[in-house]
């Protein structure tokens, strides 16, 4: 099952351009060449599931008050980084896009305790045989 492709509106997003940090000499002192995006989970037009799972993620990217806060700068240009931010934020937003299975809770079968009880008792033996020898 192919999962439901969600791509956030660049009208949603607000990106501002800051000097990189890190070396690459003149260029990075210059150049306002990184991008820092924020992105508004609750004031967005993304599906309410979505924006609650969103929220819910324990993502140090999302601030308290759940705006996403993503900083591209591994490109010298300001596009590519622009571009890369973008794309992050896409797939933050895809990964909770599907549902999470419920998980049904089961009970061991007969056979398997068993076996468990079985690797137990041989374990239990081969210990019992480390003991001290009485004559």
């Amino acid at each position: 099952m192919a999962s439901p492709m969600i791509t956030v509106s660049p009208d949603e997003v607000e990106i501002s351009a800051i000097r990189a940090q890190g070396a690459g000499g003149q260029n990075v002192n210059k150049v306002s060449s990184a991008v820092h995006l924020r992105f508004d989970i609750r004031a967005s037009s993304l599906p309410e599931p979505i924006k609650e799972r969103l929220l819910a993620l324990a993502d140090q990217r999302i601030t308290g008050e759940g705006v996403v806060v993503i900083k591209a700068q591994t490109s010298r240009s300001q596009e590519a980084n622009r571009a890369e931010a973008l794309q992050r934020l896409n797939e933050l937003v895809n990964s909770v896009a599907v549902p999470p299975k419920p998980r049904r809770p089961t009970k061991p079968t007969y056979g398997s305790k068993q076996r468990r009880l079985e690797g137990k008792s041989q374990r239990s033996a081969i210990k019992a045989g480390r003991g001290k020898v009485s004559e």
